[in-house]
């Protein structure tokens, strides 16, 4: 499954970077933890993440893919039933941000057939969900002056 939103933002690019990567635990309506295993200032930090869903929770081991403030970030996501590749584009609109998102997600085991016969399903709560995920990092960035 591949999905991709994005979303303008009227804050700065550096402050909307800034709350999407290090803040998640404070707007994302899914990520209820998210620990540093080992911190490598950028790519190759290694952290946990649980989120929960639906009252499910999940726990997931990342690691970071791509590090390029503020433009640019991405992570790899491992977890029981499937695998998440996101990342997160940044451009600046003039003291606005576009934010773009996109998550492919790698089904495991039966995960995986479920995906291949019901991925358009799937794929279309994805984008919903995203969409949803944004409007959150959105609303947390414009509450606040200063990020």
């Amino acid at each position: 499954m591949d999905s991709q939103v994005s979303i303008e933002i009227d804050r700065p690019i550096e402050q909307v970077f800034h709350a999407a990567n290090e803040c998640i635990t404070e707007w994302s309506v899914t990520c209820v933890s998210d620990e540093i295993i080992e911190d490598k200032g950028g790519v190759g930090t290694t952290f946990r993440m649980v989120t929960q869903e639906r009252g499910k929770e999940m726990e997931f081991t990342g690691e970071v893919t791509r590090w390029d403030p503020p433009l640019h970030s991405a992570v790899y996501l491992v977890g029981t039933h499937f695998d998440i590749d996101t990342e997160f584009r940044f451009e600046d609109l003039g003291g606005r941000t576009r934010v773009s998102q996109r998550a492919v997600v790698h089904g495991r085991g039966f995960t995986k057939v479920v995906f291949a016969l019901l991925g358009w399903v799937f794929n279309r709560s994805s984008c919903k969900a995203l969409d949803n995920e944004l409007e959150c990092l959105k609303n947390f960035c414009e509450a606040r002056p200063e990020v």
